[in-house]
């Protein structure tokens, strides 16, 4: 693969496709699982969420423009399919936003897949009370170190309301964690 152009014509060629599929899932499948396991919190909700953003992905390869680099724009997808995934679950249970993210964090308590310590528990449980644009944020540059300029392409926000949108959100959690 010598660059990114030439792996998104072999992606759209029926020919090639297959076989670049494979390869794009080989690189991108577990970054994308953590960045939509941090949004949906669920082992089993994130590997249905990477599933239809894939889905997503083969299906209207055609359609990506390169006007962002192929990762920014399956990361934007598997952004919007986790926020999709996420309000649908509300809606089913009548929740606002906060109450559902309350709820999946209390979920992972009972999560086999969530191998962690308490203060990661109770970071998660600081993290679901942020308004849902700063819990991206934060999981996207706490977590998986995102560049901020990277950020701003895969959530069409400038750099400059991202830093401003972390910095608070830090504030807030450090609020949180600082309290008892």
């Amino acid at each position: 693969m010598n660059n990114e152009q030439d792996f998104i014509q072999q992606l759209a060629s029926p020919k090639t496709r297959e076989l670049a599929f494979k390869e794009l899932l080989k690189l991108y499948k577990e970054r994308l699982y953590w960045h939509i396991r941090h949004m949906v919190k669920s082992h089993d909700d994130a590997d249905d969420v990477l599933q239809n953003t894939f889905i997503k992905v083969y299906k209207n390869i055609h359609n990506f423009k390169g006007d962002s680099k192929l990762y920014s724009w399956m990361y934007r997808i598997a952004t919007n399919e986790s926020i999709t995934h996420i309000n649908k679950n509300a809606k089913h249970l009548n929740l606002n936003n906060e109450e559902t993210h309350q709820l999946m964090v209390n979920n992972l308590k009972a999560d086999v897949y969530f191998e962690s310590d308490a203060i990661q528990l109770k970071l998660q449980q600081a993290i679901a009370t942020l308004p849902q644009k700063q819990q991206q944020v934060f999981n996207m540059k706490y977590f998986q170190d995102i560049k901020y300029k990277d950020m701003s392409d895969i959530l069409e926000t400038s750099e400059g309301a991202l830093k401003a949108s972390y910095h608070i959100a830090v504030k807030k959690i450090e609020a949180i964690l600082t309290q008892d």
